[in-house]
């Protein structure tokens, strides 16, 4: 995506059939499809990189892409530094790679090109990291008291962290909540339109529904500014949130509780499923809450949730309990 300054390219008449054109064609038809503005911005972004890499050897055309160089373009990916001196992650490679995978694949299907230069481009692969983070319930409890709710703008945080804590939604998902999206008297949530443009329903906690049903009460009036569009949660100014917003929001508070971790909304998310694991909530019902498609990508969870495996371990490790002996030194050794 273009620094903040820049200007995107327009593509004019003597730019058909370029690279940037196809780029702009592939985009409509995206839209058409009923892609997610948001997947079609990131897109957007990645393909304008590439093109503008592209340009500057003089590559213009599709038809002028081979193998080659989109190898030739991982490289520079993996070589490429960014402003404060650090390389990309291979998430960060992989993600301005696969846009790629799917432009050349669609432009080969509407036989622009006669072959797909990126059908068998091998992908940086990925390592399967814990969570950084993960607050206790404890810890957890800390941050959600850091709000001053005796003020409509400490009322509407401490409802908002409420929500992220007790449901795990995505940012942009609470961002998105409206005033009839949850039912207190069912005890639900009804996210609509989730990532893949997929609506679930959810439990949400008593106490988070409390809390939202009393920042709408005494909070929410002081906030908005007609006309009344219905978004739930609303800043300062009477506008929706957006997701950075909310972000930097949530991390003021963690940073706030002193824990000595770090995080913003994603952080509630990851307690929220270690949480329920812990108390011993199956798997494929925490996949339902987080919105996963796929099972494994909810199995990081298991992983980070131990208890039961320590359970197990003091159960069946002779070791894994202290007896009476001493600590002091072997006996042995003294005689």
């Amino acid at each position: 995506m273009p620094r903040r300054g820049e200007r995107k390219p327009r593509v004019g008449a003597s730019d058909v059939g370029s690279l940037r054109w196809w780029s702009a064609q592939h985009l409509e038809w995206l839209r058409t499809r009923n892609y997610s503005a948001s997947t079609i911005e990131m897109r957007e972004g990645k393909l304008a990189l590439f093109n503008a890499w592209c340009s500057t050897r003089a590559i213009t055309r599709p038809a002028e892409v081979t193998r080659a160089i989109l190898e030739a373009y991982q490289r520079h990916l993996f070589y490429l530094r960014k402003d404060n001196g650090r390389a990309l992650s291979f998430a960060s490679q992989r993600a301005r790679v696969a846009p790629l995978r799917a432009f050349f694949r669609w432009l080969t299907r509407q036989n622009v090109i006669p072959s797909n230069p990126a059908g068998e481009l091998e992908m940086p692969r990925l390592e399967h990291r814990l969570p950084r983070h993960v607050l206790s319930v404890s810890e957890a409890e800390r941050v959600l008291l850091q709000p001053d709710v005796h003020e409509p703008l400490g009322l509407r945080d401490r409802a908002i962290l409420e929500v992220l804590y007790s449901t795990g939604m995505r940012r942009m998902e609470i961002a998105e909540l409206r005033l009839d999206s949850i039912d207190p008297e069912r005890g639900t949530v009804l996210i609509r339109l989730g990532k893949g443009k997929k609506d679930r329903m959810i439990p949400i906690g008593d106490r988070a529904a409390a809390w939202v049903d009393k920042y709408i009460s005494d909070a929410r009036p002081l906030l908005l500014v007609p006309p009344d569009e219905g978004v739930l949660f609303l800043t300062q100014m009477g506008d929706p949130f957006t997701p950075n917003r909310l972000s930097k929001m949530v991390k003021d508070y963690v940073v706030a509780a002193n824990l000595g971790k770090t995080g913003a909304c994603h952080l509630f998310r990851h307690t929220m499923a270690t949480v329920m694991l812990d108390g011993g909530a199956d798997i494929r019902y925490i996949q339902e809450m987080l919105g996963h498609a796929d099972l494994s990508t909810t199995q990081i969870y298991t992983r980070v949730s131990v208890r039961r495996l320590k359970e197990v371990h003091a159960k069946t490790h002779p070791g894994a309990r202290l007896g009476g002996e001493h600590l002091e030194g072997d006996d042995r050794d003294e005689e």
